[in-house]
């Protein structure tokens, strides 16, 4: 049959030879999958049982993505999401309804906060803040309605380092289950599922990403049942993520064990470097004995990465951190961390549970330059602290 020109289009009668090989992952595009027949047709978001359906639910590069963060994090599955923040919420929403109860460290990510005050509240699900320095104390606050307990662990501002394994213990007794955030570890310094995490997530855009240029999150779980929680949830949420930034974020996994490594070994430099400051009265990096839970780092982590923070001392005013922010050639002003830049910002976070702190703090990101470079740099900003004029 010959087809006019405009059919041909959109159905080609061309071929190109098969066997291409690459080491690069494929990016697969594409929302309508094409089945074999009528009876095969079928809506389900379960494609790595079934077979493709929607694109909607992944293309084979997304799953491939999944798969092997699922591999890195030691869990069963893994979802991918939009973001980190995403994360929070399907890991919320699908394992609460109206009238339960979650536990949440006070030093939590602010978003999430949000999340539980607002959204969550409206749905008719309550939170508490807890300390998270509570360890197996935990137990106290769980309630009969209560269904998840969070853990950050370190805090990704003050960076407090939680008893996990604890926490889980008086959590499994009471039948909840335990969610952490597991970005600063990038699922490999810390291994969540051994010391009792059911449901781990972690902002891709991080270090898996590496470079500033990725928005996404992972879910990974260990039980069959959880995943088919958070597998409902995503289906009715709708929360598609691009295959090309997954492209780009299983190009970061292959170089993140030696920017992990780059990234510890300069970021502990310049952070000792700080601790000698007269102008820093306690450096909070969970690999020095100044920071909240050092011994728990010791006792459970087999690595550090590149953002921590400094509590200026008390004379200092935010004015004045402002200025060294400011001062700094090597550091710009941005929220995220985990990048190959290294970023510094004046940080206020909103606790509940913690008296407020004397001095004002800074929270920095270590990127990939020389530590020599940055520490000249950071001699510099530290100059402006004594200026009067602030």
């Amino acid at each position: 049959m010959t087809r006019r020109w405009q059919t041909k289009l959109i159905h080609p009668e061309v071929s190109v030879p098969d066997g291409y090989e690459s080491l690069a992952t494929p990016v697969y595009r594409g929302s309508t999958t094409i089945f074999p027949n009528a009876a095969a047709a079928n809506d389900t978001w379960r494609q790595q049982d079934v077979g493709y359906t929607y694109g909607l639910y992944g293309t084979p590069t997304t799953l491939e993505l999944a798969a092997r963060i699922a591999e890195l994090e030691g869990g069963t599955r893994s979802f991918i999401v939009p973001g980190g923040q995403s994360a929070l919420a399907v890991i919320n929403l699908a394992f609460t309804r109206a009238g339960d109860h979650v536990l949440i460290p006070d030093n939590v990510y602010s978003p999430h906060r949000l999340l539980a005050r607002t959204l969550m509240r409206r749905f008719g699900v309550t939170s508490d803040f807890y300390d998270p320095g509570i360890g197996a104390g935990i137990a106290s606050m769980i309630r009969d309605e209560t269904r998840l307990i969070w853990c950050e662990s370190p805090g990704s501002i003050t960076m407090e380092v939680q008893d996990v394994p604890a926490i889980a213990a008086a959590a499994h007794e009471r039948g909840v289950k335990v969610a952490a955030d597991n970005t600063y570890a990038s699922g490999v310094y810390f291994d969540a599922f051994a010391h009792g995490v059911d449901v781990s997530m972690q902002a891709i855009t991080k270090y898996i990403g590496g470079h500033s240029d990725v928005l996404l999150g992972s879910v990974t779980v260990r039980d069959e049942k959880d995943y088919e929680r958070i597998g409902a949830t995503m289906q009715v949420l709708g929360m598609s993520v691009s295959p090309d930034e997954c492209s780009l974020a299983l190009r970061g996994m292959q170089t993140l064990a030696v920017r992990l490594k780059a990234l510890e070994h300069t970021t502990l430099e310049v952070a000792r470097w700080m601790a000698d400051r007269p102008e820093v009265a306690r450096v909070l990096h969970p690999a020095l004995a100044s920071c909240p839970g050092h011994e728990l780092w010791t006792r459970d982590f087999t690595g550090s990465t590149s953002v921590f923070s400094i509590e200026l001392a008390p004379e200092y005013s935010r004015a004045k951190a402002n200025a060294l922010v400011d001062a700094l050639e090597l550091f710009p002003v941005g929220w995220s961390w985990g990048g190959v830049t290294s970023l510094a910002v004046v940080v206020n976070p909103v606790r509940s549970t913690a008296p407020k702190r004397a001095g004002t703090l800074v929270r920095f990101n270590i990127g990939l330059e020389d530590p020599g470079d940055l520490i000249a740099d950071l001699e510099r900003g530290f100059s402006v602290l004594g200026s009067a004029a602030l």
